[in-house]
C-alpha cells in the first residue's frame, strides 16, 4: 500500500511579459479588428520630439512593457523602423525601442 502526502502550498502563478494586461491592453468594442490609421503608422518622429507611449495590442513587434503605458518620453534615435525613446521611471532613465504604432505625438 502506497501512502500519498499532499503538499499544502499552491503552484506560483506565472509572471510572463504580458501578465495582468487584460484590462490595460483591451481595445474599445468599436476599435476591435480595425487597424490604426496610416497617419499613425507612417508618422516620422524627429530626434528630441516628445512622444506619449500608448501600447497598441494589435502589433506585437517592438511592444514596450506594460509599465511604460501612458508615460511620456523623448525620441533620441532610430533603429530600423523602431525609435529609441528615453523615459524617466522614478529616478532612473530607461531607453525603449518602440515602433510608431505604440507612440503618439505630444504637443508642448
Amino acid at each position: 500500500m502506497v501512502s500519498v502526502v499532499w503538499c499544502k502550498e499552491m503552484v506560483k502563478a506565472p509572471r510572463g511579459y504580458r501578465n495582468r494586461t487584460r484590462k490595460l491592453l483591451k481595445k474599445h468594442i468599436r476599435e476591435r479588428g480595425a487597424i490604426p490609421k496610416l497617419s499613425v503608422i507612417l508618422r516620422e518622429y524627429k530626434i528630441g520630439e516628445k512622444v506619449a507611449i500608448k501600447i497598441d495590442s494589435t502589433f506585437h513587434y517592438a511592444m514596450p512593457h506594460r509599465r511604460f503605458h501612458g508615460l511620456t518620453g523623448i525620441v533620441i534615435g532610430k533603429r530600423g523602423r523602431a525609435y529609441m525613446v528615453k523615459v524617466n521611471l522614478g529616478k532612473k532613465e530607461k531607453i525603449l525601442f518602440a515602433t510608431p504604432e505604440h507612440l503618439r505625438p505630444v504637443s508642448s
